[in-house]
């Protein structure tokens, strides 16, 4: 057989990339626009050459043919932008430690359960090791008191990115993205050069899971906060709102969810109320 050209490889034409593009809503429900041919031609080219294909007609055919999960999670994960680092836009996670935890450890909140939070695009581990990291400077902060345990539940997508998460190891241009040396040095072990490990004090509090924002929650339980931030901007405005409706369904009264800097409430402003953080903005189910 006759390899094509690295120009014609990855080209495509208007039916193929409509059948991409079903795939991918049906999939992830993200919703790619009309003129997005050259994005997945530059993101899909490696996966070409990687399972042998010859064009991008054939990894449609594949996608369409192959009970293959690890192809379909390699799509899926070239096609999100797994763009994440430690603390982003910080205001969360300070809002988190310095209010929103003291208001549940309270002693009148004691034996109340455990304060569950829900890291709902979680990618390769940094946000819910950041919110993590945030109870254990709370804890050191108020001399140990944690009247309640505090459980972190981190869910993705692609199962690609959940093992990277799941191995807690980073190398230097990950740990350079958000963490200041002191942080680095206590919460992180040395795992090799050039490599470091978050430390089991933080890891522990982590529960993974692969998770479809488009699948039921009923199973996840209540959450006292969810963290679904930079994902929305993926979906329509249709899907955007029934997640958003989700979410509420799984947040306990007065719950409270931290969206990304650029997304709002997407037509489910009567769900939530508008919280200013100073900097910064949270919304509390009502």
């Amino acid at each position: 057989m006759t390899t094509k050209a690295a120009g014609q490889r990855d080209s495509f034409d208007q039916a193929e990339f409509d059948h991409f593009r079903q795939f991918l809503q049906d999939a992830c429900g993200i919703a790619l626009g009309d003129n997005k041919q050259y994005l997945v031609s530059s993101r899909i080219r490696r996966l070409l050459e990687e399972h042998n294909l010859e064009s991008f007609s054939d990894l449609v055919k594949a996608l369409k043919a192959s009970n293959s999960r690890r192809l379909k999670d390699q799509v899926i994960d070239v096609m999100t932008t797994n763009e994440t680092f430690w603390f982003r836009d910080i205001y969360p996670y300070e809002h988190l430690k310095d209010h929103l935890l003291p208001a549940l450890m309270t002693r009148e909140h004691k034996g109340a359960g455990p304060v569950r939070i829900w890291s709902a695009a979680c990618s390769s581990g940094q946000e819910p090791y950041s919110i993590s990291i945030m109870v254990e400077e709370f804890r050191r902060q108020s001399m140990g008191a944690l009247f309640r345990p505090v459980q972190i539940l981190a869910t993705d997508l692609s199962s690609i990115v959940l093992e990277q998460a799941r191995a807690a190891e980073y190398d230097r241009s990950s740990v350079l993205r958000g963490l200041s040396d002191e942080r680095l040095t206590r919460y992180f072990d040395v795992a090799k050069e050039n490599i470091w490990r978050v430390k089991p004090v933080v890891r522990e509090r982590v529960q993974f899971k692969a998770w479809n924002l488009l699948d039921p929650y009923a199973s996840l339980g209540k959450f006292d906060m969810v963290f679904c931030r930079n994902v929305l901007i993926y979906f329509n405005p249709e899907l955007k709102r029934r997640i958003l409706q989700k979410l509420h369904t799984a947040l306990k009264p007065g719950g409270i969810l931290f969206l990304g800097s650029s997304e709002g409430l997407a037509g489910a402003s009567d769900l939530f109320e508008m919280v200013r953080c100073d900097p910064g903005i949270m919304y509390r189910a009502v």
